[in-house]
């Protein structure tokens, strides 16, 4: 979302995120997963400046970052700051517009986060999509580069992997998108590769994204969605990257695991794709297959972790998962897991005052969390 405000700076609001299944797969191109963006945000504003840029969030400092620009490209006057997700978005901006021509300006951005709880814990709600996100949306409008949807997908992603090399950008599209979606993510070294070699503008709608999909899913109906915070903040990076270094990547195993991954998710895109008119099984059979593809997914992340040694579902979370599972509900962490957030899908009818009763005793956080509503029926692939 993008609007100008009174002071004519260029506002941009980009959702958080939360995974509903397909979370580990997902890194491997082409394994499908499921994501919401979420009715809780991260805004940019951007005012055009002179000689200098700066970047501004109470979040992450009282003082701002300064850039310039020097013959190699962008100099940051910092040794080390939390703001490589909105600097990155920045040179994958710069270099698209160099390689169009257009004049150079200076801008001013101001970050404010609504994705995280009043102390500053994080919720694991994708802050760094959105503010990706949201800083290509501001810029996009400030240099009238005429992105798009789509293209404002693919420079955000290109701006992500510079920083994380392996991330599967799912985040990056919900917090795009909108609403519920479905997700095959690009071949990250094969946009590297293309970046260096053809520019950005170039990579920007080409080949070079084959596989990647991004498709538009029907929120699932007679069932409620409700999110628990286990109050232990976990870093999906590192997450990730120990169960990398402990599954056996490219092992049988993990291949059985990609297969499993695959079959529930695709069960579960089906479902939710009958609530879009889409298939022929009445809502009753959808929900069925939406609650046992969610369970499914839940016992394979189980088995992931027993094997990588990494802990992916927490005691707390597997509390509220349990909790979940013994009202009829079905529920799993969201995301990497090791702490933040997990997920239950309700259906109707289902003791959901009873599960929240356990969560409370445990010292989980029911969120009051809803559904970004989606960006127009745009559908990508």
């Amino acid at each position: 979302m993008t609007r100008s405000d009174a002071s004519g700076a260029i506002v941009t609001r980009a959702p958080g995120k939360l995974f509903v299944a397909g979370e580990y797969a997902v890194v491997s191109p082409g394994q499908p997963s499921v994501l919401i963006a979420v009715d809780r945000y991260l805004t940019v504003s951007l005012t055009e400046s002179v000689d200098a840029g700066s970047i501004h969030s109470p979040e992450y400092s009282r003082m701002p970052v300064r850039w310039t620009r020097g013959q190699d490209g962008l100099t940051l006057d910092r040794e080390h700051h939390p703001y490589d997700y909105v600097i990155a978005a920045i040179e994958a901006s710069e270099r698209l517009r160099s390689e169009r021509g257009l004049r150079p300006r200076f801008f001013d951005l101001h970050i404010e986060s609504g994705l995280d709880d009043p102390s500053g814990r994080k919720f694991g709600l994708g802050s760094s999509a959105a503010v990706t996100v949201a800083t290509v949306a501001a810029i996009d409008e400030f240099y009238g580069f005429g992105l798009g949807t789509r293209g404002r997908y693919e420079l955000a992603m290109l701006a992500t992997i510079a920083v994380a090399p392996n991330a599967s950008g799912g985040d990056v599209a919900a917090s795009t998108y909108g609403g519920w979606i479905g997700y095959r993510s690009p071949d990250r070294d094969r946009l590297r590769a293309a970046r260096a070699e053809r520019g950005v503008g170039a990579v920007l709608g080409s080949d070079a994204w084959a596989g990647t999909e991004i498709i538009r899913l029907a929120a699932p109906e007679d069932v409620s969605l409700l999110v628990g915070w286990t109050g232990h903040p976990a870093s999906t990076e590192r997450l990730v990257s120990g169960v990398s270094r402990g599954a056996d990547v490219g092992g049988d195993a993990h291949a059985g695991f990609l297969e499993a991954s695959r079959s529930c998710v695709e069960d579960l895109w089906r479902a939710l794709a009958v609530r879009d008119g889409a298939g022929h099984e009445h809502p009753g059979a959808a929900t069925g297959l939406a609650l046992d593809a969610i369970r499914r997914n839940r016992r394979l992340l189980q088995g992931l972790g027993e094997r990588s040694g990494v802990t992916i579902e927490t005691e707390r979370l597997r509390v509220l998962c349990d909790a979940a599972e013994r009202i009829g509900a079905a529920g799993k962490p969201s995301g990497a897991g090791g702490g933040d957030c997990g997920i239950v899908l309700a259906p109707a009818g289902a003791d959901v005052a009873g599960m929240l009763r356990v969560w409370e005793t445990n010292d989980i956080r029911h969120l009051t969390i809803a559904v970004h509503p989606p960006e127009g029926a745009h559908h990508a692939g």
